[in-house]
């Protein structure tokens, strides 16, 4: 038996897939090569979108534009879309040092108390619930807090008899790293320089992170010796910066905009914490902290908005008690909102390796991303 015969060819299906864009990167799906087997059986046709990162805010439209697009082949009956994904990589980082981390995303702020700890675990979380592979490195040596965000069990790190390397603590599916695995909760360190830059290339250089899509970096407020380091110890994919709504926090974040500038580090975006607050009894909503900061200065110097987190209290009850709101509560509107930002830092990240790739100018909504 020969079989049906098809009725469509592997050019008519690309063809048609040619009007099907990826979002973020503003290319067709064929011409960025994201088209996988494509199969024609009689009537039925089959293929697979690999996406950029398994976190892609698009990835149903991109499912459902293509599956529109070639069901309206004549002859076409069936149309069947396999969606995959191969994370992009900062080639930089294996350039220079010897750990297979694809992507280094610094979280940062310009002052302390906006909740940047939060949002960085939140994101972690949320990258990790998407089908990434996460890491999560807390870089504020002097204030660590993430391992009790996280839940993280308290235990002696170990080395591997055979690589020498510290393995990192687990948490929620999530590799984790932290002076709080090294010092008594009480125990404060008062260090210079020199002992901070030390500590943080051992853990980005003798910690076994293994294969990971994304190592999240939650840096000390402020423009210090850790981001210094950092900067000049790892090529940094980008850095998020998180603000609250009020003017005193958006003049400091534009001081660490500034500071990671003059670094060449790339702002992936802004996010607004606690932007507002929903009471959950009456449902009426205040904006505790003002409302829109963070998007205004976003357009003002001229940067992606990632999304607004609202204030909630669930937020801090996930962090108290080491299970993340993400996981917690995971269809609640604070979770989703969590979810929603981390997808789009993971198409920023995306956008900015393939801008390296590029040598043209990529646009992105109303900025402009231009190879460095």
């Amino acid at each position: 038996m020969f079989g049906r015969k098809p009725a469509v060819s592997e050019e008519q299906v690309l063809n048609a897939l040619r009007v099907v864009q990826e979002p973020d990167l503003h290319r067709d799906l064929v011409t960025l090569n994201m088209i996988k087997n494509v199969k024609i059986e009689g009537a039925k046709v089959s293929f697979g979108i690999e996406l950029t990162t398994p976190a892609c805010p698009f990835k149903n439209k991109m499912q459902e534009d293509a599956r529109r697009a070639v069901a309206a082949l004549p002859g076409v009956q069936d149309v069947v879309v396999d969606m995959q994904s191969s994370t992009t990589t900062d080639q930089r980082i294996r350039g220079q040092l010897n750990i297979p981390v694809k992507n280094t995303i610094a979280v940062a702020s310009g002052k302390g108390g906006v909740g940047k700890s939060t949002v960085t675990v939140n994101l972690a979380v949320a990258l990790a619930m998407d089908g990434a592979k996460v890491g999560l490195l807390d870089a504020d040596v002097y204030g660590p807090n993430d391992h009790i965000m996280m839940g993280a069990p308290k235990q002696p790190l170990m080395a591997d008899a055979e690589t020498k390397k510290i393995q990192p603590v687990i948490a929620h599916g999530i590799k984790l790293m932290s002076m709080g695995f090294l010092v008594e909760p009480d125990q404060a360190l008062v260090w210079r320089g020199p002992m901070l830059h030390g500590v943080i290339r051992q853990f980005l250089n003798d910690v076994d992170w293994g294969d990971l899509d994304y190592l999240m970096i939650d840096l000390p407020p402020g423009t210090g010796d850790v981001q210094l380091t950092l900067a000049q110890s790892v090529p940094l994919t980008g850095a998020v910066m998180v603000t609250t709504p009020q003017d005193v926090a958006l003049a400091d974040v534009r001081k660490g905009i500034t500071a990671f500038e003059k670094l060449e580090v790339p702002i992936l975006g802004v996010i607004e914490n606690m932007s507002y607050f929903i009471c959950p009894k009456c449902g009426e909503r205040t904006e505790i902290f003002s409302y829109g900061g963070g998007r205004r200065a976003a357009k003002e110097w001229e940067l992606p908005f990632l999304g607004e987190i609202p204030l909630n209290p669930d937020i801090r009850f996930g962090g108290d008690s080491g299970t993340p709101i993400t996981i917690a509560k995971p269809e609640s509107p604070v979770a989703l909102a969590f979810r929603d930002v981390a997808r789009q830092v993971a198409a920023r990240v995306s956008v900015q390796n393939f801008s390296r790739k590029s040598p043209m100018t990529i646009a992105t909504g109303d900025i402009q991303v231009v190879k460095r």
